[in-house]
């Protein structure tokens, strides 16, 4: 399910950048996979094989969508960006509560499409905001825009984003792994939820009028994110770029440890901010 993550940030750049059809081929290829786990009944795509859950959606899978939106506008299979819009509409009406904060995990009875389970996986608790799940969130939907021109999809992202602003409650803006995680100097921080917000945030902020409180509020997040508190000394943290993410607490793994995704998000969102600057 994870392709889009695996292929589109890879593949996806190496097309982009050089043009190589070899690359071409094998996103389309990868389209055609992840479109094996949709099924229409549900109107998402699978995420996990694995119980208690019969259906399992994680909000990750938003960021699965670029991938098939991309390869619906580079190839004759149109049913590739049908399926994205299908599961970021069932997404955006099962996954969220009132003040568009979202569940990490959805399960869906497949005879009847609709949710029998709302829960948490990797966050603190099954009603309690993962904080990399909100970044996930407010990406997709903005990318989705990006690929659609739908307003709905902008203006869900929007929300998501305002709520963002309104819950981290951190002075630097690096979230807690949790929104609802008890708070002390010792709850750990997650810089790559703090990377992929900044990215989403400074695209988001081209699609709006208000957008400078977005672009500002990422320009605050990559600032301290370049401070000694989070990147890394060159030769150190295993060679990866910043310090301080969480993978997944209550499974004891990947707790306040560096992150590849972290690291990639942090140099896409300077990127973004660069060539905004550049613009301006």
């Amino acid at each position: 399910h994870d392709v889009g993550f695996i292929l589109y940030c890879s593949f996806g750049n190496g097309w982009r950048l050089t043009g190589n059809d070899d690359y071409k081929k094998v996103l389309l290829q990868g389209a055609q996979s992840l479109s094996t786990r949709f099924n229409p009944t549900v109107g998402c795509i699978k995420s996990w094989n694995r119980k208690p859950w019969q259906y399992p959606v994680i909000i990750d899978n938003m960021m699965n969508l670029e991938l098939l939106l991309w390869a619906s506008q580079n190839s004759e299979q149109t049913k590739f960006g049908e399926m994205a819009r299908s599961h970021a509409d069932v997404t955006m009406k099962h996954h969220f509560r009132p003040d568009y904060s979202c569940y990490h995990v959805v399960s869906y009875d497949t005879i009847t499409g609709q949710p029998e389970a709302k829960c948490t996986y990797q966050g603190y608790a099954d009603d309690s905001d993962w904080s990399r799940g909100q970044a996930w969130a407010v990406y997709g939907y903005t990318s989705c825009y990006r690929e659609t021109n739908d307003t709905t999809f902008l203006n869900f992202a929007v929300n998501i984003a305002d709520m963002i602003m309104e819950r981290v409650k951190t002075d630097d803006l690096i979230p807690y792994w949790d929104y609802d995680a008890p708070a002390g100097e010792k709850t750990p921080r997650d810089a790559s939820a703090a990377a992929v917000t900044a990215s989403a945030f400074l695209e988001l902020s081209t699609f709006v009028p208000d957008g400078k409180k977005y672009s500002d509020y990422a320009e605050t997040i990559l600032k301290n994110l370049s401070g000694t508190k989070y990147l890394a000394a060159k030769g150190s943290n295993q060679g990866y770029v910043l310090m301080h993410s969480t993978g997944s607490l209550p499974h004891g793994s990947e707790i306040d440890v560096p992150l590849n995704y972290a690291d990639y998000y942090y140099m896409e969102a300077l990127k973004r901010y660069i060539d905004l600057k550049n613009k301006g």
